[in-house]
């Protein structure tokens, strides 16, 4: 049976007179979407034209929620309560689903944006509201997470249907985090080699910073749309994927 993975992609994440990413030229190599919900990117007029091109190109929607932050688009840690968390989730997640439902659609997924995969990771009550917050959208809901981390260990115990994810363009630390990208090396602009280290995730290993390689359980991968020459490289993973017989397909289609 062949190798069935997902490839995401951040999209929507304009907004007013602002331009960012490649949207169009990436849209036809993703098979999901994460669609910006208006804090660290992305507004109403944006959120509506990436629905309608995600479905052109029949890739599945998921809503990106993130902290209120544009001026440092949600990559700088915020204090914040679990409850406020969960509000902000479920603020952003409706908006998005209200212009899904227009277009004759639905939410796939929920991927948390920026800082807040490390602020899972520190703290358990944040990993807990986001999960309550996956749960809060939807029985059905997919909920992203950092694979083989306490944050993805910590959702999978709350029942919920998880989708682990790798990166593609982003190096790793050997406890399974990410880089900071405060820290050089910690993106990876060459279109060849995220292809090779997504073909290598998929298969279920990764090679850290420093060399080492170690085990990742991974449904999804991802590449960043505000990566320095995105659209090249989405398209040289979703090539590399297919070329090594990985098919990639939504995971609406297949995730248990």
């Amino acid at each position: 049976m062949a190798k069935v993975i997902d490839l995401n992609c951040d999209m929507g994440e304009s907004y007013g007179r602002w331009t960012l990413g490649a949207d169009e030229a990436i849209m036809p190599f993703i098979s999901s979407a994460n669609v910006a919900c208006g804090y660290h990117g992305g507004d109403p007029h944006v959120m509506r034209k990436t629905v309608e091109l995600a479905l052109r190109h029949g890739v599945a929607i998921g809503a990106h929620p993130g902290l209120p932050d544009l001026m440092g688009f949600g990559r700088r840690a915020l204090d914040v309560s679990p409850a406020e968390l969960r509000d902000y989730f479920c603020y952003q997640t409706g908006a998005l689903r209200g212009f899904c439902r227009v277009a004759g659609t639905d939410l796939q997924h929920v991927k948390p944006h920026g800082i807040l995969y490390a602020m899972a990771e520190k703290e358990e009550a944040i990993a807990q509201a986001i999960g309550e917050a996956a749960r809060e959208a939807g029985e059905r809901m997919i909920l992203f997470t950092l694979a083989n981390t306490r944050y993805d260990r910590h959702c999978r115990k709350m029942g919920l249907r998880v989708a682990g994810e790798g990166f593609a363009d982003r190096a790793y630390n050997v406890d399974g985090t990410l880089v900071s990208r405060k820290l050089p090396g910690s993106l990876i602009t060459d279109p060849a080699r995220a292809a090779e280290q997504a073909v290598m995730i998929a298969h279920g290993r990764v090679r850290t910073l420093d060399g080492v390689e170690i085990e990742v359980d991974v449904q999804t991968i991802c590449c960043h749309g505000d990566t320095p020459g995105a659209e090249r490289i989405v398209r040289a993973v979703r090539e590399g994927l297919e070329a090594a017989g990985i098919q990639v397909r939504p995971l609406r289609d297949w995730l248990p």
